[in-house]
């Protein structure tokens, strides 16, 4: 089949590179399904999920329904004889799933089976991983459990933070997207089916997680927490009743007698943190009601209140 007809399911800005590879490379896409636009920001504004905005751009029909299943009607008329998909934010139903000759596949930022779920970027990272990858692979019922037709490997360098590996991810994912969605479409790749013992779940971050606790783990586990969140959704501490966000962070080893969660003081042009076997310095922060600033910011304002005090 030399130019089937592409329906793509996708939501956030990295499912939309995947897309703008399909457009680029002249698919037929006759169709892409995105999660239903959401207020964003303290005014509400309700702002176009970054598919639907590739695909207004692009005179590409989308529709975003609440509830998937009950859309599946409108995408069969389509006539999808291929169905991508990445990132999209909602199982996809057996119903559709076996709509298309060619099949279902899936552009997805492990190395399958590790890391399965909704959050595999920012599970390696606070996990303290060395190594990630992306992976083409089957859609099944099953979540992220089909079949890998093609994988590539990459690094995770020391000090990258959720969004910095997100980015690189993204390019990634285009170039395996590019090179192997002509050879599966050719039926020249050979699935390889996961191992199930090897199976991690990479649940989404939910808002308790974004709680940094600092008696939890030692310092390269809260780092690796921390970074793994930045810039979305984003870690914080309490101290004195209120929320202190952490935007730019490193870490130090060093030994100490401080309690984890001190604020030593500053120096360095950061914050300074004890935690378990080392000390967090935070160079970029969010104050509760005020807006991003550095740490040095910080210290000439409250911050300079917050020493040795300790986070809760």
């Amino acid at each position: 089949m030399k130019n089937p007809r592409i329906v793509f399911f996708g939501t956030p800005a990295f499912a939309a590179g995947m897309l703008k590879v399909l457009i680029d490379d002249n698919y037929q896409v006759v169709l892409a399904v995105s999660q239903p636009d959401k207020p964003v920001g303290r005014k509400k504004i309700i702002q176009r999920t970054p598919v639907a905005s590739l695909c207004d751009a692009n005179h590409i029909d989308v529709i975003q329904p609440v509830k998937l299943k009950e859309a599946a009607e409108t995408i069969r008329s389509y006539n999808p004889d291929l169905i991508v998909t990445c990132a999209y934010g909602q199982f996809v139903p057996s119903v559709i799933l076996e709509m298309p000759a060619l099949g279902c596949v899936n552009v997805h930022p492990s190395l399958l089976p590790k890391y399965r779920g909704g959050a595999p970027i920012q599970r390696a990272i606070m996990n303290g991983d060395e190594q990630t990858g992306v992976c083409l692979m089957e859609m099944t019922k099953a979540m992220d459990a089909g079949r890998v037709y093609a994988r590539v490997f990459h690094d995770i360098k020391p000090d990258i933070t959720g969004s910095e590996l997100f980015d690189e991810l993204e390019q990634v994912s285009a170039k395996l997207l590019h090179d192997n969605l002509p050879l599966y479409i050719e039926g020249k790749l050979e699935g390889i089916p996961q191992d199930e013992s090897g199976v991690v779940i990479a649940p989404n971050i939910g808002r308790e997680e974004e709680r940094i606790n600092f008696e939890e783990g030692d310092v390269s586990s809260v780092y690796n927490h921390m970074r793994a969140l930045i810039e979305e959704p984003i870690s914080y501490g309490v101290i004195g009743g209120k929320r202190i966000k952490f935007a730019k962070v490193r870490k130090e080893i060093k030994a100490h007698d401080e309690k984890p969660g001190t604020v030593i003081g500053f120096e360095n042009h950061a914050m300074k943190i004890a935690a378990k076997g080392g000390y967090i310095l935070v160079y970029e922060l969010q104050p509760e009601g005020r807006s991003r600033m550095n740490a040095d910011a910080f210290a000439n304002g409250a911050g300079r209140a917050l020493i040795g005090k300790v986070f809760e």
